[in-house]
């Protein structure tokens, strides 16, 4: 008398392929991160670079008002200074001061832009010259 085996239950077996394939996307993932990373990298820099372009004419503008008052004139690094995030670097150059036959003051500051990416650190710096009317 023949026998009747009843049909398998759960899902067909895999495929002898697909045990090969097994870790692959792992491994795509791990050749991209390199690139996904210097991707970020560049994003934050670009960042990094409008904000040193915005703290120098922030430091500017504070020096240049400071400048522009006779009685504290020679404070006008100090205040520019003051004005400008800590961890930048910043330089100002007083291009025109008040006294004598100048009515105007006008401040240069110049920030360092940091940079962020690996092996890479000639970005310059970036500056803003603001000119006040004296007091």
């Amino acid at each position: 008398m023949p026998t009747h085996t009843p049909p398998a239950t759960g899902p067909p077996p895999a495929p002898a392929w697909r045990d090969a394939q097994r870790g692959v996307t792992a491994v795509e993932f791990a050749g991209w991160l390199p690139v996904l990373l210097i991707v970020a990298l560049a994003g934050i820099q670009l960042g990094l670079v409008g904000y040193a372009v915005q703290q120098a004419g922030t430091g500017a503008r504070a020096a240049a008002r400071v400048a522009s008052q006779d009685d504290i004139a020679d404070r006008y690094q100090g205040a520019g200074r003051a004005a400008v995030s800590d961890w930048l670097t910043v330089g100002y150059a007083l291009d025109a001061g008040c006294g004598g036959s100048a009515d105007v003051a006008t401040v240069t500051a110049s920030v360092r832009i940091p940079s962020v990416l690996p092996f890479v650190d000639g970005f310059g710096s970036a500056s803003r010259s603001v000119t006040m009317p004296c007091d």
